[in-house]
């Protein structure tokens, strides 16, 4: 694979744009596309150039690929007389299509100054203005048809993906400064927007309940009357699934209950822990053994420190009604077996979604929250969970595997789910992070044992009582 070239400059399509009003789909386009801008907006150039882990990317990278996508799935294959932006581009934004060819090494994504934030700018307005002109005359070409649009409207999902994507990972990027002992800035993604805190003291979280599901046949999968017209193809096919009766937590696992399990050794309790969550623990980060999770840092002078997160918004005290996140699958399974239980099953999570009544989407649209993080319950329910739609992702026991009759899309988009159905675990409900259009019951995360960037948290299960 040749090298970065040393120099970029824009190069822009030869190809003959068309002005004229947007079509329906341009008018979501528009929108979507608008938004991963505005998240990415407070950065300075230098936060998205910042990649902090290989599982992380630069937001630099991330408005680049995104603007790749269309013109390599979309353009390329339906604009006429097609150029592209810079054939360069092919590798550098490529990020796992073997179908499309080579792809730059995700973890040196960090180490690409080149081309620059202005550029790739400069590259998404370029895609953005053709990518209207193709769907105007969609509109009138019979021969684009449904395929088209089912295609622009794939992409569409996978940007609000990526949106998400770009606040996990800048907030990873931020964190190195907010937790290092030495440095004494509080960095946040957007002051502005996060200059009002919402008002934690003025919520209590309800107290945790077990909530009886009889269990039994029920249908598993994406439903269109249920779940919108979208969905990716892990959601299907919609299928008969079983499962035996069960409880389910009233809420989830909050971070005053983590904190107990920490003050009561469970970070140092090897029977809690899976063998390879032990290695994990034991491995640490900086060759200390891990003793809290993801973002928690002590600070304070001797017995008098206190225990404190990096958020999005800057650093916050830990409140003890506030949902854990950021927690790997071996951390909430350790957790679990110290409270007694045990992590649902993704057919018990989705059977249960099924029933919920007007608490399902308390928090489940991340443009209305102030904040991209948990926030405390404020309802209270006696006879439904709380919170199970889009605060923190829930970790499940189960593996991703494909559902009874699942086939990949066809071409190399087919790459976009299946080939992940390996060493992973499955999470579910969305998260303060996630689109709001994303939030659903059928909707399928998933991610290695040992991921911890992501707003993910979980919900006790056990088994029915006799």
């Amino acid at each position: 694979m040749s090298k970065p070239p040393e120099h970029y400059r824009e190069r822009r399509s030869q190809t003959a744009v068309v002005p004229g009003p947007p079509s329906p789909l341009g008018v979501q386009y528009a929108a979507v596309r608008d938004t991963t801008m505005r998240l990415a907006e407070p950065l300075s150039d230098e936060d998205c150039q910042v990649q902090s882990m290989p599982d992380a990317s630069p937001a630099k990278w991330h408005l680049a690929h995104l603007t790749w996508f269309f013109e390599t799935f979309v353009l390329e294959r339906h604009e006429r007389g097609f150029k592209a932006f810079d054939p360069r581009f092919r590798v550098l934004f490529n990020s796992y299509y073997q179908g499309v060819g080579e792809q730059y090494p995700r973890a040196r994504r960090g180490l690409l100054s080149r081309p620059s934030l202005a550029t790739v700018k400069h590259y998404r307005a370029n895609v953005d203005e053709r990518m209207q002109a193709l769907m105007a005359r969609a509109q009138t070409d019979s021969d684009a048809g449904s395929e088209l649009r089912a295609l622009i409207t794939l992409g569409l999902h996978h940007e609000q993906q990526h949106q998400e994507l770009l606040l996990t990972d800048i907030k990873h990027a931020l964190s190195f400064s907010a937790t290092g002992t030495t440095d004494p800035a509080d960095p946040s993604h957007d002051p502005a927007a996060y200059a009002r805190r919402w008002p934690i003291a003025a919520v209590r979280a309800q107290a945790l309940r077990w909530i009886a599901y009889e269990g039994g046949l029920f249908d598993l999968g994406h439903d269109p009357a249920l779940d919108g017209a979208f969905c990716f193809d892990n959601e299907t096919p919609r299928h008969r699934a079983y499962t035996a009766p069960f409880e389910l937590a009233s809420r989830p696992v909050n971070q005053g209950e983590w904190l107990a399990f920490i003050e009561d050794g469970g970070y140092r309790r090897p029977e809690l822990w899976l063998a390879m969550g032990w290695a994990w623990v034991n491995d640490g980060a900086g060759g200390q053994p891990r003793q809290a999770p993801l973002y928690w840092q002590q600070r304070g002078p001797g017995h008098d420190c206190s225990w404190f997160t990096h958020t999005l918004q800057g650093r916050l005290a830990i409140d003890s009604h506030t949902p854990m996140c950021h927690i790997s699958y071996y951390e909430a399974d350790a957790y679990a077996r110290w409270a007694g239980a045990r992590l649902p099953t993704e057919a018990e999570w989705e059977f249960a979604a099924r029933r919920l009544g007007p608490h399902a989407e308390q928090f489940a649209n991340f443009s209305d929250r102030g904040a991209f993080h948990p926030l405390p319950p404020i309802a209270a329910a006696d006879d439904e969970p709380l919170q199970m739609l889009g605060d923190v992702w829930e970790w499940t026991q189960s593996n991703y595997n494909a559902y009874p009759g699942y086939r990949p899309l066809p071409g190399a988009v087919g790459e976009y789910n299946g080939k992940f159905m390996c060493n992973q675990f499955v999470l579910r409900g969305g998260s303060c992070a996630t689109p709001a259009g994303h939030v659903r019951a059928s909707y399928r995360n998933f991610f290695p044992p040992e991921a911890q960037w992501q707003f993910s948290g979980l919900r006790l299960a056990r088994d029915a009582h006799a």
